[in-house]
């Protein structure tokens, strides 16, 4: 199983939803919020949310999400990690463009470094709840 201590600082990203269950809202309907991380830190480097209705990141949100993380850290991972279950071949395309190899793997794989920010979304957010947002 992979662990944070396997890697250094900006050498792996992973995207993945950080909630299991969608933010309910009124006025701008259920979305999830999808995030990317840096493997070593596990530091949150970018997010965006994605509507229930989607089934991945658009082009234009996956370039996003990626120059958000690359902002925080002035360069580009090696590795990009994203859950297997995760439909994300747009996010795949825009990260291998850019030079970065994409790794499907199961989420229960990532689990040591996306665990405990679910976790604390979970506890901080109560995703349980409808939000009027």
């Amino acid at each position: 199983m992979l662990h944070p201590n396997q890697f250094q600082i900006n050498e792996a990203w992973i995207a993945f939803k950080l909630n299991e269950r969608p933010i309910q809202t009124e006025q701008d309907g259920d979305f999830y919020i999808f995030a990317l991380m840096d493997a070593a830190s596990c530091f949150i480097l970018s997010f965006l949310p994605l509507s229930v209705e989607s089934a991945e990141l658009s082009q234009l949100d996956s370039r996003r999400l990626l120059k958000q993380g690359q902002a925080h850290k002035e360069r580009w991972p090696r590795t990009l990690f994203v859950p297997s279950e995760q439909p994300a071949t747009l996010l795949a395309a825009e990260a291998e463009g850019l030079g970065i190899s994409v790794v499907r793997i199961a989420e229960d794989e990532l689990l040591p470094f996306i665990g405990e920010a679910r976790q604390g979304f979970r506890e901080w957010f109560g995703c349980n709840q409808r939000h009027g947002a």
